[in-house]
């Protein structure tokens, strides 16, 4: 969701299973008015979901953007999910700036990872 380049580049880390990931992959328009600033205030609101434990983004060359949030249980997906500032968002995202886009939601039951020190 973040076009920080100033932000480390980690990915979230392995939590405790279980918890929940939301997986957006999408195409954007040539149409990009307000999407930066927009994108930027979804990560504030987002972040402040009790439960939201993080996201990771990247994007091909060839303009694939997917953006993985991270949340401890369903009950703070959902607050994302109707959220209202985020819904309009959706709303405008499907008018001007998305091409296309898939949107899956799956229970992590097992995760791990390595960070070479």
């Amino acid at each position: 969701m973040s076009d920080h380049p100033e932000a480390p580049i980690t990915p979230v880390a392995a939590y405790e299973p279980p918890y929940y990931v939301a997986v957006f992959t999408a195409v954007r328009t040539q149409e990009q008015s307000g999407y930066s600033e927009t994108s930027a205030r979804m990560e504030g609101l987002v972040r402040a979901v009790p439960g939201f434990l993080g996201m990771d983004h990247a994007e091909t060359p060839g303009g694939l953007g997917i953006t993985v949030g991270y949340f401890r249980d369903a009950d703070a997906l959902t607050e994302w999910r109707i959220n209202a500032e985020h819904g309009a968002a959706q709303k405008r995202g499907r008018s001007e700036w998305y091409q296309s886009y898939t949107l899956h939601v799956a229970k992590v039951e097992r995760s791990h990872g390595f960070s070479r020190g």
